[in-house]
């Protein structure tokens, strides 16, 4: 890179050009998490529905629960007998409060942060956000489809932590009797570790190791490490679990780089069988030799492969789960309404406290007939 070249990795602005500046409540937790609710010149009522202005569809928040307005530099809120109060900073309004630059507001489950910004600064950032959404989109374009019908079936729910996640799955048929399922976690979150996962799927998905059997896992993942080690690579590595299902004889060979195990799950749901093997994370040690194991797949079974964030939750109690507390889920009854992956990510909401996970949650559930 020469003296010529400028390097841009988010919005720019001109600090020689006079801007408006403009009153904000963003929403730091809640519903609609980075929503951005402009405060005009005079007085806005927020609540549950109309005739608020502004509607924020949360039951524990009142029909009309509160009234901001602008007096000068700071914003005057004012309690509307709201069932479940209101809070500014912690605290409890008891008739009108102020807020100041940073200040929180606290309705219901919904956390809002006042801010002032310039809105040539606001309209940039917005131009930002559509370009994270569309490397989003790009993103959940390369994973496969669920698969609905045949021997094999498939259901997922990937739900990042942010705009764009570390978290990466896929299976496809090798040849016309091994079929492939792998997932990937990058470590770390944001832009570089979405970059990552995209190359390494892009690697397993065209099968662009060279020399490499794709039906032996530990050959796979000594490639993966050869290819993508973390001196190379902004210093992030990942860990893997991939695993190959033989149709004709019923067994699945699989290895895991550093990963926790997946779980194999008969009809009868009355066990869990853990499949792991001991490894490091792909990237960090180089040739370092992995190894793989092979396990019998009964009729009906399924196989759970998941990141991390679904299991590491704080619950509301404040108690951080392990692993130990998620396996239960697995083995709780099916339901006929609702995918596997949607029952299990609606059980992990319940137990979790209020407001988003803290990491990716993928979870990838695969039937064998």
């Amino acid at each position: 890179m020469d003296d010529r070249t400028t390097l841009v990795l988010g919005p720019m602005t001109n600090p020689g050009v006079t801007d408006e500046w403009v009153h904000y409540l963003v929403v730091a937790e809640g519903l609609e998490p980075g929503r951005m609710i402009e405060l005009p010149a005079h007085a806005l009522t927020l609540g549950r529905q109309a005739p608020a202005d502004v509607v924020l569809r949360d039951v524990e928040i009142s029909r009309t629960h509160c009234r901001l307005q602008l007096v000068r530099d700071f914003v005057a809120v004012t309690d509307l007998n709201s069932t479940n109060g209101t809070f500014v900073d912690g605290t409890r309004v008891d008739g009108a409060a102020i807020l100041h630059q940073g200040s929180t507001l606290r309705l219901g489950s919904q956390l809002l942060r006042y801010e002032r910004r310039s809105r040539r600064e606001v309209d940039q950032n917005r131009q930002f956000d559509r370009s994270l959404e569309r490397a989003s989109q790009y993103i959940l374009s390369l994973l496969p489809p669920p698969i609905t019908e045949g021997s094999i079936r498939t259901e997922w729910v990937l739900l990042p932590s942010t705009r764009l996640g570390g978290d990466a799955f896929g299976y496809h048929a090798i040849d016309d009797d091994h079929y492939m399922v792998y997932l990937l976690d990058v470590s770390g979150h944001g832009a570089e570790a979405a970059m990552l996962a995209v190359a390494v799927m892009n690697v397993l998905r065209q099968r662009a190791l060279p020399d490499t059997d794709f039906r032996d896992p530990a050959q796979v993942m000594r490639r993966l490490n050869a290819m993508f080690q973390m001196d190379e690579h902004g210093s992030m590595f990942f860990t893997l679990w991939y695993g190959v299902y033989s149709t004709s004889t019923r067994t699945i060979v699989y290895g895991t780089a550093g990963h926790h195990p997946a779980y194999l799950v008969p009809s009868e749901r009355t066990e869990v069988m853990p499949l792991r093997t001991p490894g490091l994370a792909v990237g960090v040690v180089p040739d370092y030799v992995f190894s793989q194991a092979t396990a019998v797949v009964p009729a009906g079974a399924r196989l759970y492969v998941f990141s991390d964030g679904v299991f590491e939750i704080v619950t509301a109690s404040g108690r951080r789960w392990e692993l130990d507390d998620f396996v239960p889920l697995m083995l709780k009854p099916l339901m006929s309404a609702q995918s596997e992956p949607q029952r299990i990510l609606h059980e992990v909401h319940a137990a979790a406290r209020r407001g988003p996970l803290e990491d990716d949650f993928s979870l990838l559930v695969v039937e064998f007939a």
